[in-house]
């Protein structure tokens, strides 16, 4: 863990200055929501016209009677409006606060949602379903979209003002959310100092100042408009920073733990600074007999897993002599894992590296370009077309479609010694895609498997049907990107 760097002394307290009129700072969640509003409300006005633009051209009277019978259009695009834009980060803060980003995250969108449309189409009926009435809608919904994001800033300029934050301790764990803030959430959050040890103040850390100790903390809360107080550790806090803290509370000033903030900003759980705090590595609720949610994941993993291996059986001719021919060897590829529980299991693949690939290096990470992999190979682990006899784990009840992915017994053991809480991520069953699979790249040291550890454990804390349908879009694009490694 790196020591904190602590500059030499300024020779004046820099504060930022406080805003003239004191404006409304809204919280991470409460910026998405209006955001997630702005876009609902395009999208309602979107249809509403498509409809509009369909009755005349079909020379129809546009009455209550041509509307209703069509409201299923109002909660259809809406609900697949918001799975293809949250699978496409258009409601991260990052990106929304980019003009440029968020225009080129809009077309993807509009582009994948027609695309969605004429399967659906073709697959149904003929004459089920109007022809050019997505068309009408969006080009609609692009434009007022595109319009509400381009004009954000103006349209939600009383809201528009950063979180005033004010970070207390100078450790690891500050260095972290400062870095974090600046990168992933600069236009909504605004650090304006550190509180620390008396005799450090006029100090930086991360080019921040060390405002204050515990006893000016109260004061320079109310000088500076401070809306949020970033705990980076609550096992040592000093007395009369607690007191300093309850005061500033009991005036509506938020109190956050960093690994809270950290979570909401990065959608990922930072294991090494939790200490220990198993509250906000895994849920502690426990599991509810009255909660639907595995029994459902079951039930689609079942059915996914038997349609997927039909298709399979189709394609296994072709795929097996092209391995072979590439190749000479065995088609299919088994290895130890580390599944639910710690329990092992023997994961099935097609086979992508040369036989024997392991003789003289051992288990070792697969690396980008891995000379091991051979041309076939190669073409299967972009297209992520070499996992899928998983399938056959799945019905076995070894792994499920989505979780964390499951890692051999070599380096379970190692990453366990070398990173805190990696045990957890065999709370659930193993995936064959994860949330560290489509938010991270390919993993190949130890430092990539901590990362995607705080991927993992988002997903355990987080899980749901929602989030599931999340991650199986992003894994269709990657694939369709040729994403895999």
């Amino acid at each position: 863990m790196p020591d904190v760097h602590l500059s030499r002394p300024v020779s004046t307290m820099i504060f930022s200055p406080v805003p003239a009129q004191r404006r409304l700072q809204l919280r991470i969640s409460e910026r998405r929501l209006l955001l997630m509003t702005g876009d609902t409300l395009a999208i309602v006005i979107a249809v509403f016209a498509a409809l509009r633009i369909w009755a005349q051209v079909a020379n129809e009277a546009f009455t209550l009677e041509f509307i209703i019978p069509q409201t299923a259009w109002f909660f259809g695009l809406t609900i697949l409006w918001f799975l293809l834009a949250s699978a496409n980060d258009f409601y991260e803060l990052v990106v929304a606060a980019n003009r440029l980003e968020s225009l080129q995250k809009l077309i993807g969108i509009t582009l994948q949602m027609l695309v969605v449309y004429l399967i659906v189409f073709f697959v149904s009926e003929r004459d089920a379903l109007p022809r050019l009435f997505i068309i009408y809608y969006g080009i609609i919904s692009f434009l007022l979209i595109a319009v509400w994001r381009l004009l954000n800033p103006a349209l939600i300029g009383w809201a528009s003002t950063p979180r005033r934050v004010l970070i207390i301790g100078m450790d690891w764990a500050a260095e972290t959310i400062i870095e974090t803030l600046k990168i992933e959430a600069s236009s909504s959050y605004q650090v304006v100092g550190i509180i620390g040890d008396e005799e450090k103040i006029g100090q930086v850390v991360k080019e921040i100042p060390i405002v204050g100790s515990g006893k000016d903390l109260l004061n320079i809360v109310i000088r500076n408009g401070i809306t949020e107080l970033v705990l980076s550790s609550t096992r040592e806090l000093p007395g009369d920073i607690f007191q300093a803290v309850m005061d500033a509370y009991e005036r509506g000033v938020a109190i956050t733990p960093m690994p809270i903030l950290y979570e909401r900003v990065t959608e990922r759980v930072p294991v090494e600074h939790v200490g220990n705090n198993w509250a906000v590595v895994l849920p502690i609720g426990g599991i509810s007999v009255l909660n639907p949610y595995p029994i459902l994941k079951r039930l689609g993993d079942v059915i996914l897993a038997s349609c997927g291996l039909l298709v399979l059986a189709m394609m296994l001719p072709v795929l097996a002599v092209a391995i072979y021919i590439d190749s000479p060897g065995s088609i299919f590829y088994t290895q130890e894992r580390v599944g639910l529980n710690g329990r092992l299991f023997r994961i099935i693949k097609f086979r992508t590296m040369i036989p024997n690939a392991e003789k003289i290096t051992g288990a070792i990470f697969a690396t980008k370009n891995d000379a091991r992999v051979t041309r076939i190979g190669r073409f299967m682990r972009k297209t992520r077309l070499d996992e899928a006899p998983q399938l056959i784990n799945i019905l076995r009840g070894e792994m499920s479609l989505i979780g964390p992915r499951p890692e051999r017994p070599e380096h379970v053991r190692r990453l366990q010694e070398k990173i805190p809480f990696y045990r957890t991520r065999h709370t659930i069953r193993p995936g064959v895609t994860g949330w560290a699979q489509v938010r991270y790249k390919y993993g190949e040291t130890d430092d990539d498997a901590r990362i995607k550890l705080q991927y993992d454990l988002y997903y355990i804390r987080h899980r749901s049907l929602l989030l599931d349908l999340n991650i199986m879009i992003r894994t269709v694009g990657k694939v369709l990107k040729m994403g895999g490694q």
